[in-house]
């Protein structure tokens, strides 16, 4: 007779890895790299290349040195630098960009215990971090390719200057068209600009059900119905700034969000209403990032509130 290996139970078997969705959230990445390509030009494929090698001889390094088994086969730093990369603008210097995936690998993820125990998402923490620490280099947009577009500034931050939340003077023909918004022909971090990209991704990541349409769902919606609600440029707010790629790649994270669907609903209006807040009355034109970060936070706290019941056994 075979040697068999017995185990506790529940014995459920399942095809997906760690590294099978992994892969699919690079490949479900891709099309938005291709549009930094078409859109920045070469150098983008340069940052991204930077922040993925670093992020992927960050971990190897760090687990080395510390004598844990390597996972860097399971291409979550891979995954990480990526997310990273898609983040900064185009003409971040690359010794910045290295130092943020090594923040986001070694200081975020391996110092909390490897994949499955930040509490926050390595390429938003990392990201915010460059953004206090090197805040110039962070918001020195360029315009896109195919834009006809006279100023650098993100339409985000047209729309704080036509609110005279911050400095600027711009007006409602100072942003770009619709169609240029949905397809990337603007100003704005690497993998952010392209809605039609991340979307093709996200439908991608749902099919391949890696991610469910709660979250993203949740958080473009409640952008969507509170900018309307306040007068604030709905679409463009749904369209600008990191929303697209922050609500399909960044807040449906397994380890830094919740499981339930009550609780993905709730992270997702909860970042929504966080980045609407942070667009309409903050300093800053941009709040998906800090909106994310700050649910990350809570999520321990959703994830007890939403708890589902085993069956045969007492409420949670």
């Amino acid at each position: 007779m075979a040697n068999k290996v017995v185990s506790v139970n529940p014995h459920v078997y399942a095809p997906e890895t760690t590294t099978t969705i992994m892969r699919d959230v690079v490949i479900a990445l891709c099309p938005a790299v291709i549009a930094s390509a078409l859109f920045f030009g070469w150098r983008s494929l340069l940052v991204e290349a930077v922040c993925i090698a670093v992020a992927v001889l960050s971990e190897w390094g760090f687990e080395k040195i510390t004598r844990r088994p390597v996972t860097i086969g399971d291409l979550s730093a891979v995954v990480t630098g990526l997310l990273l990369a898609l983040n900064l603008p185009v003409t971040i210097p690359l010794w910045q960009a290295a130092f943020g995936a090594f923040v986001a690998i070694v200081m975020v993820k391996q110092l909390f215990g490897g994949i499955g125990m930040n509490f926050a998402n390595p390429a938003i923490t990392a990201r915010i971090i460059m953004l206090v620490a090197f805040g110039a280099n962070m918001t020195h947009w360029v315009p896109a390719a195919f834009s006809d577009a006279t100023s650098s500034a993100t339409p985000l931050a047209v729309i704080a200057g036509i609110n005279g939340v911050s400095a600027g003077t711009y007006t409602a023909a100072d942003l770009p068209p619709l169609l240029n918004m949905f397809l990337g022909a603007r100003g704005g971090s690497l993998g952010e600009t392209s809605c039609l990209a991340l979307l093709i991704g996200g439908i991608y990541l749902m099919i391949r059900k890696v991610i469910t349409w709660h979250t993203p769902a949740a958080f473009i919606g409640t952008v969507l119905v509170l900018t309307a609600l306040l007068g604030q440029q709905p679409l463009y707010q749904v369209m600008a700034g990191g929303l697209f790629i922050g609500a399909f790649f960044m807040a449906t994270d397994y380890t830094t969000s919740p499981p339930t669907p009550a609780g993905k609903l709730i992270f997702g209006v909860g970042c929504g209403l966080i980045t609407v807040c942070i667009r309409v009355w903050g300093n800053y034109p941009e709040g998906v990032s800090f909106s994310i970060l700050l649910m990350n936070i809570l999520n321990p706290y959703i994830c007890q509130w939403t708890r589902t019941k085993p069956f045969g056994g007492v409420a949670a």
